[in-house]
């Protein structure tokens, strides 16, 4: 027994090297001192959000520079009606909003102060605490706390950061389409590729356009594909989005093939969760490509990828399955979403 246990603390001991060099600080520092956080609320830079804050009917707590950036910051309190989540996040999860508010009522407070940006029309919205809002209405709260920013941009970039619950990914699709499809209302001249850091990948543009008509739709069984191919564009992003509308189109109409494919091999007797992972898996023209570090080139344009896939659909051959390739695709499968 003993020899069999030592391997196992030496690779646990690996692991936690591996991990803490990880995690090792850095040595130079960065951000303000504490003096320098410091900022009284009458300060130029907050004192007109001050006012919009007590217009809301709101009062403000205090005020910082946050310790990164040096950004000025409003802690302050404001009414529950005055808040709204920005509209281009993702859904609202009943589920979630009722556990949220159980645990908050269990612990008898309410601690995480919401991010809150100007809005259009002078509107005050929170990009990041959808479900923490929601939860205060359903406990009846007056007020909730809130950090609020003067800088309207952030209503864009901190999408990237929220935590609060786990994304899936028609959640991060429907919210990136969302953000991009207003982004282009307000900067109607800037590139899809200026917004990468907001959007983070380029699928999730094309999957949310399906999303917003097809909220079922299996967009994980496509995403090795996409992400070979899918990239920014250097065009405008109105004009961007056109495009991405004819792939999102022909995406379904692949996928639509590949449903019928499906029903062939189930009417043949397959019974498995992962018959439409390996059917869009044999049809993926670039599912044997490489990329090599540092390369940002698609293995292919999209536009000729969805092609030879459409085209691979419709020569598939349901009687060229066999029951150990199913088997093969079930071991190293993680699911589709």
């Amino acid at each position: 027994m003993a020899t069999r246990k030592t391997p196992k603390r030496r690779s646990a001991s690996k692991a936690r090297k591996s991990t803490r060099s990880r995690l090792t600080p850095r040595k130079d520092k960065r951000g303000l001192k504490a003096e320098e956080i410091v900022l009284a609320s009458e300060a130029p830079e907050v004192i007109a959000l001050a006012a919009e804050v007590k217009t809301a009917g709101g009062a403000v707590i205090g005020a910082y520079r946050e310790p990164l950036s040096g950004r000025a910051l409003l802690l302050a309190a404001l009414p529950v009606e005055a808040v709204e989540p920005t509209p281009f996040q993702r859904d609202l999860s009943p589920t979630h909003t009722k556990r949220l508010a159980t645990k908050i009522e269990e612990a008898g407070s309410f601690l995480d102060p919401l991010i809150v940006v100007r809005g259009e029309d002078g509107q005050l919205w929170t990009p990041n605490g959808r479900h923490r809002l929601a939860a205060a209405k359903v406990l009846g709260l007056r007020q909730i706390t809130a950090l609020v920013s003067p800088d309207e941009s952030l209503a864009f970039r901190i999408l990237a950061l929220n935590t609060e619950k786990a994304h899936n990914l028609k959640d991060r699709s429907l919210e990136v389409i969302r953000m991009a499809s207003r982004l282009a209302k307000l900067k109607p001249r800037a590139k899809e590729s200026e917004f990468s850091a907001e959007f983070e990948q380029p699928e999730f543009l094309t999957l949310g356009i399906i999303y917003e008509q097809n909220a079922r739709f299996g967009g994980g069984a496509y995403g090795s594909f996409l992400k070979k191919v899918d990239r920014f564009s250097d065009r405008t992003l109105a004009v961007s989005l056109r495009e991405r509308k004819g792939y999102a189109s022909r995406l379904e109409a692949i996928d639509a093939q590949v449903k019928k494919i499906v029903q062939g091999l189930e009417a043949r007797g397959f019974r498995s969760p992962y018959l439409r992972t390996y059917v869009v898996a044999r049809i993926n023209p670039v599912r044997f490509h490489k990329a090599k570090k540092g390369d940002t080139k698609p293995a292919m344009p999209i536009g000729e990828a969805l092609t030879r896939m459409s085209a691979a659909a419709r020569k598939f051959n349901p009687e060229s399955v066999r029951g150990s390739d199913l088997a093969l695709v079930a071991a190293v499968s993680g699911g589709e979403e």
